[in-house]
């Protein structure tokens, strides 16, 4: 392996497994302990209650080349030919491989396979082929891979290579070519078998047209004859976002073998090696592997595309040198701030402090310097709303990660959150309503009857006022609090004030955020169930204004003084909780179709709910808290094809669970603080990255015993449901006496604290 990759993109010292023929039967298998991705379980979830599903994907931590099998679901009753690389998360595999034996003139480009027998572990597929009759053993490393193709029928072989969008060509025994991802980027192809074919040819309408060594276009397709009496066949390839000779020395860097097994086992190992940042004892087998599973998707995503010391920014459609610090892309970022980030602040800093790194680069490659909102290998999709980018730093930088350009953050931040437009899905200077949103602090709601008027508007996201409204002020205070830690004074006042915007919009009547006219008047009549038309569009985004009640992370506490105090803030709480839906699921969902994973009104299939069950501890009943988490993880996540309630956006809400299992959360990203839950473990011992260890221990903890008793941090008695980042950052150990019946006194000498003061 490559020191590069190894030292700056992973930070793991990886044995010469790869390079060799070792094998070695995983630990599971000879009954001995488990080992922390002996409880990853990929087809957690990858059978959706609604919407999108899990995908049971075959990747190392955060690496370039991911796969999955192509299919319609989990369900479906046939795969798509065998992947290559997935390039982006929940995309279509850009390159196809398909084995056939048989009649010549039954090939296609892509063959649709019935299977059985399927395998899946983060870094080893296995499948049967049972009409092909193929059996089909596959393993990755970080930007190659390697197939082994094994034959049951003796009849003619052949590999059918295919492109959706691309070229290949045939030379000097192995293919190579690329495929178009968009019109500006491509992905690259270097593939070689260990057995060599005895020809080969492009397949043209069906037929192959052998001598002919290239082909270009749409599905286009190169196949390899082999002879009937080849029993196996060895491929393995790299893959690459600058060129086919770099994707050639990618696969002659990491891989000199075609043995799988030699492959596996060093995937096994860095697996582990990654897994092993945390872990717990105690609770049952299904509490790890839901553990470890949501461990294992939160490494997904962002992807590392550093190649040999360069990468290709499809920001600016070049190839860069990484100088010495890897480049990371491939980020939803309006899903991953809220808890995904957080936890590679705490187990991978150094990881993280690139990924900060990268972004900022990706800034000053784009043409408007604007910070980008959602980073895909190719460019900023700027998809959802918000630009949560600012969240990500600061949080980064208040919890001690400082070596980057705070500046050069800040600048680019401002930037787009100042001179690009706030509305939803579009990316584009700012139009007349971020000028009203400027001048007024909301941004302005149609009547249902009314046309849109604003063509930066996006046909089907619509505006979703509220959700911009709320989103914005709380970037505003991440700005601000990098302002002052800059010493901008004026802009630090300046974006405090606006942090504030959300009281715009705030009805006392009802106690929700209502959407307002350009006139400043409420949207009346109004249904904060349904209104808004499909997911609730055109005021909040995806879930409807019960959920978007909650959504001022920065500043608890003046939403809690905005509703009357702690008493009607709980009580708003539990009312979201026993609210039916309001009509049957059909209407309901018709409507409001990523709102799922219901309790009452609440989602917990989405992302803005997530720090929702944490609210309680701000409000002086924490141990309501410790009931709502607990419940949610035994109703919502389980170890099964269904176990996942809604979107898994790359780790989003994977998080989530992590951090809830291991017994806290971070509510507000940006501010060095955590909220303190309901453990699963009885231990937990998280490395931090620089030689300390934070653990958690929770003394007679099962899943009656939910209740915090008492508790300690770092030795001293702690009744608050919070602690800083600086009582950890350093190692520390958090002591949890846990019971069976709530401790109503514990943990309410003080709320977690507000970001900013009530003014």
């Amino acid at each position: 392996m490559n020191s590069y990759w190894i030292k700056n993109c992973f930070g793991l010292l990886l044995t010469g497994c790869l390079l060799t023929a070792c094998q070695q039967t995983p630990l599971a298998e000879q009954g001995e302990t488990k080992e922390p991705v002996d409880y990853v379980n990929p087809l957690m979830g990858n059978i959706s209650h609604l919407l999108v599903p899990t995908f049971p994907t075959v990747h190392l931590p955060n690496s370039m080349l991911r796969v999955y099998p192509e299919r319609g679901d989990y369900t479906g009753d046939r795969i798509q030919g065998l992947p290559l690389i997935v390039t982006s998360h929940r995309g279509s595999s850009a390159f196809n491989l398909s084995p056939y034996q048989g009649a010549e003139s039954n090939i296609k480009p892509v063959q649709a396979y019935s299977y059985d027998q399927e395998k899946i572990t983060p870094y080893r597929y296995e499948v049967y082929l049972d009409n092909e009759e193929v059996e089909v053993d596959y393993a990755p490393s970080h930007q190659s891979a390697v197939y082994s193709l094994t034959f049951d029928k003796h009849a003619p072989k052949y590999l059918i290579v295919n492109t959706r969008n691309g070229e290949l060509s045939y030379t000097d025994g192995a293919i190579s070519g690329y495929q178009f991802i968009d019109n500006k980027t491509k992905v690259y192809l270097y593939l070689e078998t260990k057995e060599t074919p005895t020809k080969e040819g492009a397949l043209v309408d069906g037929t192959i047209q052998y001598g002919k060594a290239n082909t270009k276009g749409k599905n286009a397709a190169l196949a390899l004859a082999f002879p009937e009496s080849v029993k196996e066949i060895g491929v393995r390839y790299g893959i690459s976002f600058i060129s086919e000779a770099q994707a050639a020395k990618n696969l002659k860097r990491e891989i000199s073998t075609y043995s799988v097994d030699a492959v596996a086992e060093t995937g096994r190992k860095v697996w582990n090696e990654t897994l092993d940042n945390i872990l717990v004892e105690g609770g049952s087998d299904d509490d790890k592997a839901i553990f470890y599973t949501s461990m294992y998707r939160t490494y997904e995503r962002m992807i590392c595309i550093s190649e040999d010391g360069n990468y290709y920014s499809a920001t600016d459609g070049t190839v860069h040198a990484d100088e010495g610090t890897p480049f990371y892309t491939d980020d939803w970022i309006w899903d991953t701030y809220r808890a995904t980030h957080p936890l590679r602040v705490l187990v991978e800093p150094k990881k993280e402090l690139d990924m900060v790194k990268s972004y900022i680069r990706m800034a000053q490659q784009s043409k408007e310097g604007w910070m980008p909102t959602f980073p895909e290998v190719t460019g900023d999709s700027h998809r959802m709303n918000g630009n949560h980018a600012v969240a990500v730093i600061w949080d980064a930088y208040c919890k001690g990660l400082t070596g980057f350009e705070l500046e050069a953050a800040y600048e680019a931040c401002r930037s787009a959150i100042m001179d690009e437009t706030l509305a939803p899905w579009v990316r584009a200077p700012k139009s007349e309503l971020d000028e009203f949103y400027q001048k007024n602090g909301y941004f302005p709601a149609l009547h249902p009857d009314e046309k849109e008027t604003c063509d930066k508007v996006h046909s089907f996201e619509n505006r979703q006022v509220i959700a911009v409204t709320l989103g914005n002020s709380y970037d505003y205070w991440c700005l601000s609090q990098i302002a002052k830690a800059l010493d901008k004074k004026e802009d630090y006042n300046y974006f405090l004030k606006h942090s504030y915007n959300y009281r715009n919009v705030f009805n006392h009547e009802t106690q929700f955020f209502h959407p307002k006219d350009n006139k400043g008047n409420f949207i009346m009549p109004f249904d904060y169930v349904f209104s808004g038309g499909q997911g609730a569009r055109a005021y909040y985004g995806e879930n409807n204004a019960w959920i978007y009640r909650w959504d001022v992370q920065h500043n608890v506490a003046d939403l809690i003084a905005l509703m009357g105090g702690d008493q009607n803030f709980i009580a708003n709480l539990e009312e979201m909780f026993n609210t039916p839906l309001g009509k049957n699921k059909f209407d309901f969902y018709k409507t409001l179709p990523d709102h799922t994973g219901n309790v009452g009104q609440f989602s917990m299939a989405n992302e803005p709910s997530l720090h929702i069950p944490y609210l309680y501890n701000y409000a002086g009943q924490p141990w309501k808290t410790q009931k709502r988490v607990r419940k949610l993880l035994k109703e919502w996540f389980r170890n099964d094809l269904m176990g996942v309630p809604g979107d898994e956006d790359g780790g989003g809400m994977s998080a989530f669970v992590a951090f809830s299992q291991m017994g806290f959360y971070p509510v507000t990203p940006g501010s060095p603080t955590y909220n303190i839950g309901s453990p699963i473990f009885s231990e937990v011992t998280m490395d931090l990255g620089n030689g300390k260890t934070f653990d958690i221990i929770a003394e007679n903890c099962s899943e009656e015993n939910k209740y915090i008793q008492s508790a300690t941090l770092n030795g001293k008695p702690l009744n608050q449901a919070w602690f800083s980042h600086s009582d950890i950052a350093n190692g520390g150990v958090l002591k949890l006496v846990m019971g069976d019946k709530a401790n109503k006194t514990w943990g309410t000498a003080t709320p977690p604290p507000s970001a900013a003061k009530i003014q």
